[in-house]
């Protein structure tokens, strides 16, 4: 009986503590009413006190909420996106210059002859075209992959409780999954394809180099340094003159269509690796959401039955 009359006895002190705090905040209006008679129209509301509601540091605020929504960015996905975007835009646009550069060069000084050099002509011009559509493509297939890693990471990480996987979803995750694999297999082929016009303008290049050296640089030597750019498979044998020596190579080397078109290729292959470290990325991103949402799946069919 006793500590039921205390506890009775502690509410009673609760509730007259709320009435006094809440008599003096009337009087405390009552006072500006008479010391301000024309703020008697204004309508006053009396305060809740902490009985009535909850604290509001128990609610939850905006700081929460943005570690929230930042805890379902896909980083790495984000990351190999812009990756994959900024080596995509260095391979198709270095590469482009690069290629009508390549063909001013060999019209000029190797191939003459405009039907040796025809069938090259063609491919390089199908080659810009490829390049078109290998840009677009990379753009709404980054902007894809992106958008699927934020789904698969908020079902990962579940941060939202109606957020539930389907079968379709996990079906399109490693659908993804498998056409990243086929993609970054063919990047690595377009890597080392564009190695080859790399290689080629460094011979070049070096060969210029031995020429401007100060021990051939003056000697009767110097013309008997040729580049036969037949011997590369790019334009056919009986091309004229297709070999280009001496001096003569040497203002070919210091030409602003050769300066360029060697530091393109440089830079599209570089493009093209960053290209395939981004598809290395988003494999190993949708790999392992496809492999968590595929085990989370069996554990709901589990837990089920």
């Amino acid at each position: 009986v006793k500590p039921a009359m205390e506890t009775a006895a502690e509410e009673n002190t609760e509730q007259s503590h709320e009435r006094k705090v809440n008599s003096r905040a009337e009087m405390e209006i009552g006072r500006y009413h008479w010391m301000y008679p024309g703020s008697k129209n204004h309508q006053y509301r009396p305060v809740p006190t902490m009985g009535d509601r909850a604290s509001p540091l128990s609610s939850p605020g905006c700081f929460e909420c943005c570690i929230k929504c930042l805890g379902g960015v896909p980083y790495a996905s984000l990351v190999a996106t812009i990756l994959c975007f900024s080596g995509v835009a260095l391979f198709c646009g270095c590469g482009h210059v690069a290629l009508a550069g390549t063909v001013a060069i060999l019209e000029q000084h190797f191939s003459t002859n405009t039907s040796d050099h025809a069938l090259l002509s063609e491919v390089i011009q199908l080659m810009q075209y490829v390049i078109y559509g290998i840009a677009s493509f990379f753009f709404l297939y980054g902007i894809i992959l992106l958008a699927e890693g934020f789904y698969t990471t908020s079902a990962v990480k579940e941060l939202h409780g109606e957020f539930k996987t389907t079968a379709c979803g996990r079906c399109i995750s490693g659908m993804f999954v498998f056409l990243t694999y086929v993609l970054g297999v063919a990047w690595l082929g377009v890597f080392g394809f564009s190695a080859v016009p790399v290689f080629m303008f460094y011979n070049i290049w070096s060969t210029c180099e031995v020429i401007k050296s100060p021990q051939t640089n003056g000697t009767t030597g110097v013309e008997q340094i040729c580049v036969d750019i037949r011997q590369y498979g790019i334009i056919p044998w009986n091309a004229f003159p297709g070999k280009i020596c001496g001096s003569a190579l040497e203002n070919i080397c210091n030409t602003n269509e050769f300066y360029m078109s060697y530091h393109l290729f440089i830079v599209a292959c570089a493009g093209a690796g960053a290209t395939v470290i981004a598809l290395l990325i988003y494999m190993m991103a949708t790999t392992y959401n496809y492999a968590v949402l595929k085990f989370k799946s069996r554990e709901d069919c589990c837990t089920k039955f």
